[in-house]
């Protein structure tokens, strides 16, 4: 069986044309259909099926493809392993982290570990705290970066910081001269929140609770700085976080995003940043030397912030 063929048949699986998967391979599309015929006799039953103009997954396809699956992605997973074997300063990390510290953490923590290891590549992609942990399960990603710990038997999480939020208020609010507020004091105001599934938008109704309200929500937005401008634009207030840059004093407001953002004292108002990784599986070098840069890096800029204190 050869494992083009069944790079072929995953393509043809999920959605591409005969033809496509054929230039692809770099064969003619005959010689791919004979070749998936092969695959059906080898395996003993019928994988695909036309539907009109398409290819469909058969059940027996859709049982066979998940073997598929693991079968390449542990056959590339072994490659890279050799190839860094043979060459340790180079690498790839294939990472997935939260939308909200796509602004400044993780480009630190990218940047520095180029700095030292200039021949490692990045794989980067974002998602919503629910969605991460898939990445590790379905061996899309070695990495992810994520505000709480998964909680899943298979995944180990290392907590990098807690990182503090901030209740966000506009600038004519009738609390914007204070620099700490309870929580409870805006349980009547409407909240601009982050929607369902995001790690920050649980974070916000979570404390919430702890205050004693439910927020009343005014807007659910899919990226911080939109939370920061609605606030700015009087439509509600947010808990939005901060780094560590500005954990020991409050943030500054500019002139074009007139916030003013407040200490919160009647709740815990933190969320846990960390980084995880699949437990059974040996990661290689480079994932590897980047969890222990990215540990270093935030133990110490936690140390600058309370050297700040």
């Amino acid at each position: 069986m050869d494992l083009q063929v069944l790079r072929s048949f995953r393509a043809v699986a999920e959605g591409t044309t005969v033809t496509d998967a054929a230039a692809e391979a770099h064969i003619t599309q005959p010689a791919l259909s004979r070749a998936l015929n092969r695959l059906e006799d080898e395996v003993g039953a019928e994988l695909l099926q036309r539907v009109g103009r398409v290819l469909r997954l058969t059940p027996a396809g859709r049982v066979f493809k998940e073997y598929v699956d693991a079968v390449l992605d542990s056959y590339d997973r072994g490659r890279r392993a050799v190839a860094e074997v043979v060459d340790p300063d180079a690498g790839l990390v294939s990472m997935a982290f939260l939308h909200t510290l796509g602004t400044w953490l993780v480009p630190r923590l990218v940047t520095g570990f180029r700095q030292t290891f200039p021949g490692v590549r990045f794989e980067l992609s974002q998602d919503v705290e629910i969605g991460l942990a898939q990445h590790l399960l379905d061996a899309t990603a070695d990495l992810i970066i994520t505000s709480k710990d998964p909680g899943h038997p298979l995944i180990v999480w290392r907590r990098l910081m807690v990182e503090p939020l901030w209740l966000a208020v506009p600038a004519g609010h009738r609390l914007a001269e204070r620099r700490r507020v309870r929580l409870a004091e805006v349980a009547d105001e409407p909240f601009i929140v982050l929607k369902p599934g995001h790690g920050l938008r649980g974070v916000t109704e979570t404390l919430c609770r702890q205050a004693g309200f439910t927020p009343l929500v005014g807007f659910e937005g899919e990226e911080v700085e939109t939370l920061r401008g609605l606030v700015a634009a009087g439509l509600g207030v947010s808990l939005v976080p901060a780094s560590p840059d500005t954990a020991t004093a409050l943030p500054q407001p500019s002139a074009d995003l007139p916030i003013r953002y407040l200490k919160v004292t009647d709740v815990q108002a933190v969320r846990d940043i960390g980084i995880a990784w699949l437990g059974s599986r040996t990661l290689p070098p480079a994932p590897q030397r980047f969890i222990d840069h990215a540990m270093s890096v935030t133990a110490r800029m936690y140390e600058t912030s309370a050297g700040r204190a």
